[in-house]
């Protein structure tokens, strides 16, 4: 039966190469139909999507690991996020007047940033983030992710991403660190990765794609992993976000008889009334009382 929503880790022992394949049908469905994005803003959200997933089948992750596009162009904001369980969110935000959006990251002008960040649990249980940041000078999403690593981790790395409205998906090959397999290996590996297209990702199971290219080097399946859409939103982390913009706003953004904060990524809506809010700012100053005695 053919696996959808699923993340496959693989390993070509013969050329010394790990790879991770992600397919998502049901779950990019539910993210894309949050919000109606132009063709292209819609395309590098579901390739994001996938690279997020992609990538916490190479990292240590824990927590949570997020991609995020910055530019001053007409994407302002890309940002896609899948947690250690497999849970995936993601959105875009545009500009005011972005008018026509292209999926050509080289029409989003200059001085654009990618980052990768990892969040993981430390060992006093509060998290730690770790963050890796890359300038934007490739042309497609997948390519600049390649400059990622092949500036950030120093790995070569192979990446190729694809979303349409239906699914999305993404291969990723990189060579083992420390593996001493020759570079005829790896670019045989690449050669056998440049033959697939963005078309025949999307079309085809990730059995059939990892059979088809790779089927001479005995590609060994490590593990695959359940993927579904999953917001981490809550009461408590909007508690925190009206905190974060203090009383005077939090007051103002009730003014109308109650605070209504709607989550960008689900559409769980959060209903403050005013004496709420009051009691939230009372609580958060008795917690912030100084000590009775010198620390």
């Amino acid at each position: 039966m053919t696996q959808r929503d699923v993340l496959r880790r693989f390993l070509l022992h013969r050329a010394g190469v790990r790879g991770v394949h992600v397919r998502l049908d049901e779950t990019w469905r539910h993210i894309r139909e949050r919000d109606q994005y132009p063709p292209a803003a819609m395309t590098l959200l579901g390739q994001a999507c996938a690279a997020a997933a992609l990538f916490t089948g190479h990292a240590k992750v824990d927590g949570r690991l997020s991609v995020q596009m910055r530019s001053d162009g007409a994407i302002r904001t890309l940002f896609a996020e899948c947690t250690a369980a497999g849970t995936l969110r993601g959105i875009v935000q545009l500009s005011e007047d972005a008018g026509d959006v292209s999926s050509d990251l080289h029409d989003l002008g200059r001085g654009g940033i990618l980052a990768i960040t990892i969040e993981n649990r430390g060992p006093d249980g509060d998290p730690v983030r770790y963050q890796g940041l890359v300038p934007l000078e490739a042309s497609g999403l997948d390519r600049a992710f390649e400059d990622y690593f092949r500036q950030s981790e120093q790995l070569p790395t192979r990446l190729l991403l694809a979303a349409d409205g239906d699914a999305t998906a993404g291969l990723m090959l990189q060579k083992l660190p420390g593996d001493d397999a020759d570079d005829d290996a790896w670019n045989r590996a690449g050669a056998l990765f440049d033959t697939l297209s963005a078309e025949e990702l999307l079309a085809s199971d990730g059995d059939l794609v990892l059979h088809r290219l790779f089927h001479e080097e005995e590609p060994e399946l490590l593990a695959t992993r359940a993927l579904s859409f999953g917001c981490s939103c809550s009461r408590a982390r909007v508690e925190s976000m009206l905190v974060a913009i203090g009383l005077d706003e939090a007051r103002l953004s009730a003014a109308k008889g109650e605070a209504l904060i709607r989550c960008e990524f689900c559409g769980q809506s959060y209903v403050f009334t005013p004496a709420e809010i009051e009691q939230l700012f009372s609580t958060l100053g008795r917690e912030m009382q100084a000590p009775a005695r010198p620390q």
